[in-house]
């Protein structure tokens, strides 16, 4: 096998890369946002929940009753599975799928 001009073997046995498609977020979430900063695509919203276990909007004017912050997935389908966000989350509270899932 001769390499590519960029010195890349194209034809590797390797296995292919798979894009991980963010699906949730779990309980464990601080609501750092730095998720949502690094992602391009309006995939979550930060959000609070209220002493009553209710889910609210951050900036709902509901900022009095919110126990703590976390981050909300919205619009999965509009992840493009970077993986961005994985890697900038300080306590790995983020789920992510295949496509083959």
């Amino acid at each position: 096998m001769q390499p590519s001009s960029s010195g890349c073997d194209l034809t590797s046995p390797e296995p292919r890369w798979l894009p991980e498609y963010l699906s949730q977020i779990d309980a464990s979430c601080i609501g750092c946002g730095r998720c949502f900063k690094v992602c391009s695509r309006d995939v979550m919203h930060l959000g609070g929940i209220t002493d009553s276990g209710d889910i609210v909007d951050a900036g709902d004017g509901a900022d009095d009753e919110v126990e703590r912050l976390l981050m909300i997935v919205d619009h999965p389908g509009r992840c493009i599975g970077c993986g961005a966000c994985a890697r900038v989350c300080p306590k790995n509270c983020q789920c992510h799928i295949t496509s083959s899932d």
